[in-house]
């Protein structure tokens, strides 16, 4: 029956019960005394005198053996559950207890690192194979998608991400794409299998099919059945609609006619002023930019070929006299068609009489991104002459392919000009690629879904969204201004980022600046509250909500739906909560000492950002679900009614009505 309360609970019981016993004792003994003597008075007081000493005693006993043992004890077996060394001065009073805790956990952390160490070293070979593959996979133009049977999204690469909005982990494929076309291939899969073709003998069936994301882009390729009936990958590109190549056909003309604008200057009877060269040069330039933005968004998906630094280009290019770049820029093209094409039309250029050129690359003042320069002192490259070039095969791993087509494939084109200081050039604008940080994460997989049969309600088996908010202050009126989180599934972090600053429509207050570090400028041109929240509510959907504090930021969250237009129904855990279940509710349970007890250290500059915060709040969630197992709290329901022994440290977000903000009770 004691087995589900606390220690501290279960001694307190028990020194109720002592002090009941004897208070009844004395009781007792008066009430005998006092029959027997005439003096009943008296034998009353002296035994309420008694009493009260007694009762003082024992709860000063009781006051002193909770601070000294009851408490030392709970917080020690937290750090032998969760795996990190108690503080030194924790079981001061235990005599051996505290010293053999320190011990041990230092032991099980030897062990662990030995045992790390093992493993890391037995698996270099596997793990430079699996980085390949990653590599690979995350690289390739294509979008791969792996389901298992039920239709979950258990791998998907980034041209997955991109091209199909709404996927991931453990969710629905048909929250990215409409399934018809897909039931349907998956229908012609069972017939082929069923002929034979999917027999131990034979490789697995495939079959192509055209289909449709939620949000109308047309993909087409292949489906293929994995082997042990264990689900079906899913390889597609952006699929080519008859109109979309008319209007690229189209694009690409305007587009050469574009490129032809300003060599027609050294043709023109009579002088034109420098001040109109030098404004038809920059028109061109300007349509040429226009022109690509203008490029269907199924073809510009066809086209983006790879990436590659400046600096590994211009390693490549052969041919040229000299080189200037910013070595910080990464063009959204492929290096080795570009470096080819520009090596070709340097060896052309020498070829041709005229000396070698300089290579310039840059992305200053071009509407077109990023521009290659090609320049030379002489006279201008006619336009039929560098026709005549470009009708050639540029690259000798190629032959079949002209300098033109190379062009095509990368989406650009290229054009003659000449500047006031008798100095020519090609030109040749390229677009740039989005930074590092916009990219969706190469590689997203978790292939333990399989092994699951549906929701069974493990906390370690959950899908979660660890998440955090910044905020103009801690009132209920005040207005989120970032918001972040990052997606957990089986118990481990896949990847799967969400993060955006929130313009509050009203001023960022100092003291609230002093601590976050967000100014009124850089939400100057954020997403409003309800977009932000309508963006990170798909993130979040279907998943379990877990925040450090949850009541004050669900508050948030439920405070602005009339804006973002959505319900944040999720179930919702507490690391405040869950720390106390773990340590008890005597230690500290801000995110600053949670982290410290767990031996996790967060950068002082990211302290305070939501994605510093989400992923501190992350990690501490991950260590402490085996110390709630250790526990008997393993599965959600287990943890919501341990969380009802707590509320007098802090309220259960699941219980809170959406028009709640409860105020901040524990260090955001």
């Amino acid at each position: 029956m004691l087995t589900g309360l606390s220690l501290r609970l279960r001694i307190f019981l028990i020194f109720v019960g002592l002090t009941a016993g004897i208070l009844l004792s004395i009781a007792a003994g008066a009430f005998i005394t006092a029959r027997q003597l005439e003096n009943f008075g008296l034998v009353i007081g002296g035994a309420t005198l008694s009493g009260f000493g007694v009762l003082g005693l024992l709860v000063w006993v009781w006051f002193l053996f909770d601070q000294n043992v009851a408490r030392p004890i709970e917080t020690l077996a937290g750090g032998l559950r969760t795996g990190s060394v108690p503080d030194p001065e924790e079981g001061i009073y235990l005599a051996d207890l505290g010293p053999a805790t320190r011990a041990a956990a230092e032991a099980r952390t030897r062990e662990t690192e030995r045992l790390s160490e093992a493993v890391r070293l037995h698996a270099d070979d596997l793990t430079r194979e699996k980085s390949m593959l990653e590599s690979i996979l995350s690289d390739i133009g294509a979008a791969a998608v792996m389901v298992d049977q039920r239709g979950r999204v258990m791998f998907y690469n980034a041209a997955a991400s991109r091209m199909m909005p709404g996927l991931g982990l453990n969710r629905d494929l048909a929250r990215a794409l409409r399934t018809g076309a897909v039931d349907a291939a998956r229908a012609r899969l069972r017939v082929v299998e069923a002929a034979g073709y999917g027999s131990a003998d034979a490789p697995p069936a495939a079959t192509g099919l055209v289909c449709f994301t939620q949000t109308g882009d047309r993909l087409s390729g292949l489906m293929r059945a994995l082997s042990d009936e264990r689900g079906h990958i899913l390889i597609l590109r952006a699929a080519k609609s008859p109109a979309a190549q008319a209007s690229a056909d189209g694009t690409e003309t305007l587009r050469r006619s574009a490129a032809s604008l300003v060599p027609l200057l050294s043709e023109l009877d009579g002088p034109v002023p420098p001040a109109v060269a030098k404004a038809i040069r920059s028109e061109a330039s300007r349509l040429a930019g226009a022109l690509r933005a203008l490029t269907p968004p199924e073809m510009a998906e066809t086209q983006d070929q790879g990436r590659v630094g400046a600096a590994e280009l211009i390693g490549s290019v052969t041919g040229v006299a000299e080189t200037e770049y910013a070595g910080e820029l990464t063009l959204a093209v492929d290096g080795g068609t570009l470096a080819a094409l520009v090596s070709d039309l340097a060896a052309r250029l020498v070829a041709s009489g005229r000396p070698a050129p300089r290579l310039t690359l840059d992305d200053e003042g071009h509407e077109a991104g990023a521009q290659i320069r090609l320049s030379w002192q002489g006279e201008v490259l006619p336009v039929a002459e560098l026709d005549q070039w470009l009708d050639q095969p540029s690259d000798p791993d190629r032959p079949d392919q002209t300098g033109a087509d190379l062009l095509a494939e990368m989406g650009t084109s290229i054009w003659p000009e000449s500047d006031d200081h008798g100095r020519a050039a090609l030109v040749l604008p390229l677009p740039l690629a989005a930074s590092d940080r916009d990219h969706a994460p190469g590689l997203t997989y978790d292939f333990g879904l399989t092994e699951q049969d549906g929701d069974h309600g493990l906390l370690s088996g959950l899908t979660c969204v660890v998440f955090d908010t910044e905020t103009t202050g801690l009132g209920p009126t005040d207005r989120i201004v970032q918001i972040a989180g990052l997606r957990i599934t089986n118990g481990r972090l896949t990847g799967e980022r969400f993060e955006t600053l929130v313009n509050p429509g009203r001023p960022i207050p100092a003291v609230s600046t002093d601590v976050h570090g967000i100014t009124d400028a850089m939400v100057a041109d954020a997403p409003d509250t309800g977009d932000a929240l309508h963006r990170f509510h798909e993130f979040a959907d279907g998943a379990v909500l877990v925040a450090h504090n949850a009541p004050f930021d669900m508050g948030f969250l439920h405070a602005a739906r009339a804006e973002s237009r959505v319900a944040f129904d999720n179930r919702v855990m507490d690391t405040v909560l869950l720390s106390a279940m773990v340590w008890g509710q005597a230690v500290s349970h801000s995110l600053d000492a949670l982290t410290a007890r767990l031996g996790i250290e967060i950068p002082p500059e990211l302290r305070h950002t939501a994605m510093g915060d989400a992923e501190a709040t992350a990690e501490a969630f991950l260590r402490l679900l085996p110390a709630l197992a250790a526990k008997g709290i393993a599965r959600f329901d287990d943890m919501s009614a341990a969380a009802a022994k707590h509320r007098r440290l802090l309220a259960d977000a699941n219980l809170c009505r959406p028009d709640d903000h409860a105020p901040e009770t524990q260090d955001h």
